[in-house]
């Protein structure tokens, strides 16, 4: 089971280190981690994807330059640093794991098949 943690409420301009644990299930029989969000009254949406094993990273291009997704693989943990957090990043933040064969990560969610709790993440402006 996955755990997403670090939500928060902060003000814009701020930043938070969201992070994904695992019980039960080591990452490494993942293929790739991902975070999504989902806003209210809008459908959950691809935030960033990770390589486990090679590390290699893709980002929705709303986030790129300001989140950053990585992983510890001794700690089992996948992280999301948000940073210059802005309104509409505001929504319930999720991490995923997948197997995929043929590619390293996918940004779609039916592509992902454990999923964690989320984390709420407030942003006012």
């Amino acid at each position: 089971q996955l755990q997403a943690s670090g939500g928060g409420l902060v003000q814009a301009g701020s930043s938070l280190r969201l992070s994904c644990g695992a019980s039960g299930r080591t990452f490494s029989s993942y293929t790739m981690m991902g975070w999504f969000r989902q806003a209210p009254g809008k459908e959950r949406e691809f935030v960033a994807a990770i390589s486990w094993n090679g590390g290699r990273t893709n980002y929705t291009d709303s986030v790129k330059g300001r989140f950053t997704i990585s992983r510890v693989k001794a700690k089992n943990t996948v992280y999301l640093e948000v940073n210059n957090l802005k309104p509409e990043d505001t929504a319930v933040y999720y991490c995923a794991g997948g197997v995929l064969s043929g590619a390293y990560f996918s940004r779609h969610l039916y592509d992902y098949e454990y999923w964690g709790q989320g984390t709420l993440v407030t942003v006012s402006s």
